[in-house]
């Protein structure tokens, strides 16, 4: 495969697109996970809302308005804050600073600089914790850890989908390098993961850099697949979601497959994600709509799904950006809330600077 240079509009839609994606699928997040899909569905049913393909109407009384109600459908202002877009913008301010230099110290020491603790979940809390209780007093401030960073990915969720929400920028910044996208991935997803984890973390960030530089979705799955042992469980659901593509009653036999899965493990999440990209591929709002109606960890899937499909050279509906208006918040500390243009330029900015010093 060869490299091919950075398309501004192509990085505007993929923020566009996981930025929403991750809007729609945040506010039924928790009952999801707590109550499962069929509670999900039974929301979206009450509230007019099926098919998907629009953010989600607001209910009053409901596990909804208590949890995420300014995501909701009329009452969107911004892109609220959430982990799925934190980590982008914390992997597109790693990469300004470090550039290919970066490592797993250096994504160690912009987390307890940058990330507060109370923003991270699972495995990279059970990692921060690790962090602040062996790191020696300078760590943060340049030295060398003073213990083996993989003992912060000994930690029972280092399966589980944290990595997998931290990749896309790493493939948006490497169009046509699949293999780079992967490797810098791999760099941040071992300080808390390991195994299937890390897999997940790179087949995304892969298939990110594969899709401008192929000429079809699937061509750019067949590349992606190369950065992830193939006996895997996660080649596994990369496999199971596209045989699912496009069939009748795919929802249950995903959750059948996968019923044994916490709803926020790597594997289960990437066979729903692959799915509904392939379902979807020419229609954006049914590739998020689908990935959110699907259960289990919603604004992971719709920012994943999302942001992939912005790589294609199709537009997003004005209906999903209009209502962030392009701002984005986020938490980070010294950070807030950013502009979309900003983010788009800086992500251009990057790319480049890989592309000049690799060419």
């Amino acid at each position: 495969m060869q490299p091919v240079a950075v398309d501004p509009e192509r990085i505007r839609r993929s923020w566009q697109g996981r930025i929403s994606g991750c809007q729609l699928g945040k506010p039924v997040e928790l009952l999801s996970m707590t109550q499962g899909r069929e509670a999900l569905f039974d929301y979206l049913q009450k509230a007019n809302a099926l098919p998907l393909r629009d953010y989600i109407p607001l209910l009053e009384n409901t596990m909804v308005a208590q949890f995420a109600p300014l995501s909701c459908r009329d009452q969107i202002t911004r892109s609220e804050p959430d982990d799925d877009i934190t980590y982008s913008v914390l992997a597109l301010m790693m990469l300004e600073e470090h550039g290919l230099e970066l490592s797993t110290a250096k994504v160690a020491r912009t987390w307890l600089r940058l990330l507060p603790a109370a923003a991270t979940f699972t495995a990279e809390r059970a990692a921060y914790r690790t962090l602040l209780t062996r790191a020696h007093d300078h760590f943060s401030f340049g030295a060398e850890p003073g213990f083996e960073l993989d003992e912060c990915s000994d930690n029972e969720f280092s399966d589980w989908i944290g990595a997998q929400i931290r990749a896309d920028v790493y493939g948006w910044v490497c169009p046509g390098r699949p293999a780079l996208a992967a490797d810098l991935s791999r760099r941040d997803a071992r300080l808390s993961h390991r195994n299937e984890g890390v897999h997940g973390a790179a087949f995304v960030a892969a298939l990110g850099a594969a899709i401008p530089a192929t000429d079809s979705l699937d061509e750019a799955l067949d590349t992606a697949m190369h950065e992830i042992p193939e006996e895997s469980a996660a080649a596994e659901a990369v496999r199971f979601g596209r045989e699912l593509a496009g069939t009748p009653d795919a929802i249950p036999k995903l959750h059948a497959r996968y019923h044994d899965l916490s709803p926020v493990h790597t594997v289960n999440n990437l066979a729903l994600v692959v799915w509904s990209l392939c379902s979807g591929r020419d229609d954006y709002s049914a590739a998020i709509g689908e990935a959110v109606t699907a259960g289990w960890d919603t604004d992971c899937n719709g920012a994943t799904v999302g942001g992939l499909w912005g790589l294609q050279d199709s537009e997003i509906p004005d209906h999903w950006t209009e209502p962030w208006h392009g701002r984005v918040a986020v938490s980070l500390a010294g950070v807030g809330e950013l502009s979309l243009d900003d983010l788009v330029a800086r992500t251009v900015a990057v790319a480049e600077r890989i592309a000049f010093e690799l060419d």
